[in-house]
């Protein structure tokens, strides 16, 4: 890191749509750091592509520092965006992510940032941290990109955190590093955070019906959990499951639904419409291929399940968030 006579600089590029939430948990702890230790130990700047005023997905607006051309001098920068944003200028603003990457500048996304960060070209090669709500429509438009489900990761100068919380824990990791445990602990305190995690710590995964995360499920329905997650595309039968996980079909269905408040098969669907959901909202595929890749070889039973699931039809689910979003003035296609 820098030496005590330098601050520490970071700057966070927002896009139109960006997690407010995201960089009010990346800066506030900085905040609090260098309050705490007496010195300007961090500094940051907010930047827009084109430096023009930016409203976050809670619809408050933003003035930024500068545009992204102007950005110079940086330890880090992260990108701060929904997973649907790109800039208008491609060609010229991947290149200003790309140099400054050369000239030494840890590139960094959070939550739905690391979309953007993957499109510049900076995350080939890398591993990256995909929150699990993202997690089909990343792989569907970076199917050669390695993702992981934990909530931070860090590999080889590209920092990529899962949502806000892990973008807290995150700057925790900077303040230690720069300002040691002491001030790390008490910035911590400071916002009731009652646990430091890592690099290496997994997302919880909220289970459905019950008050309790993927991490907190018996080893048999975890193990089981694991497998349906596994095989979104190439679906698995309950029987092949029980066998795998050493428990007889009636035994799996019994603890499945103490566990998780549904059967195994209600479950496996509801996590496949999850996935065909990421797919309708996020990426540009066809209704056919989204059918294809959660597992169905036509759209009718997707669509009937989708809107058991969701109480609307993909179609129609693209056609309303294509109500708030367009790009280059042109609504992603519904088809």
């Amino acid at each position: 890191m820098n030496g005590t006579n330098k601050s520490t600089s970071l700057g966070f590029l927002i896009y139109p749509g960006f997690p407010m939430a995201c960089l009010t948990s990346a800066i506030e702890p900085l905040r609090a750091a260098n309050e705490i230790a007496g010195e300007k130990a961090f500094s940051w700047l907010l930047f827009s592509e084109t430096g023009s005023r930016v409203s976050s997905s809670a619809d408050v607006g933003f003035d930024p520092d500068a545009s992204l051309d102007q950005a110079a001098e940086l330890d880090f920068l992260f990108l701060l965006s929904s997973p649907q944003s790109r800039f208008v200028d491609k060609k010229a603003s991947d290149g200003h992510l790309r140099r400054l990457a050369r000239h030494g500048v840890q590139m960094g996304s959070i939550s739905g940032g690391v979309f953007p960060l993957a499109r510049s070209g900076l995350l080939s090669g890398y591993k990256c941290s995909v929150h699990w709500c993202y997690e089909a429509a990343f792989a569907a438009e970076f199917p050669d990109h390695v993702m992981t489900d934990d909530v931070i990761n860090i590999d080889r100068g590209r920092l990529t955190v899962s949502g806000s919380a892990a973008a807290f824990d995150l700057m925790l990791h900077l303040i230690e590093e720069r300002l040691g445990e002491e001030v790390t602990t008490e910035v911590a305190c400071w916002f009731q955070h009652p646990l430091v995690r890592g690099a290496g710590v997994r997302q919880k995964i909220p289970t459905v019906g019950k008050q309790s995360t993927s991490d907190m499920l018996p080893p048999a329905v975890a193990q089981a959990v694991e497998i349906f997650a596994e095989h979104i595309q190439d679906p698995v039968g309950l029987d092949e499951v029980a066998q795998a996980v050493g428990v007889s079909t009636r035994q799996l269905e019994r603890v499945f639904k103490q566990a998780t408040g549904q059967s195994p098969s209600h479950y496996y669907r509801a996590l496949r419409m999850k996935a065909a959901r990421q797919l309708v909202l996020y990426s540009r595929d066809t209704m056919s291929e989204i059918a294809n890749a959660v597992g169905y070889v036509s759209t009718a039973p997707m669509t009937r399940h989708y809107r058991d699931t969701f109480g609307i039809s993909p179609r129609e689910d693209r056609k309303t968030i294509n109500m708030f979003r367009v790009e280059n003035n042109v609504s992603i296609p519904s088809t």
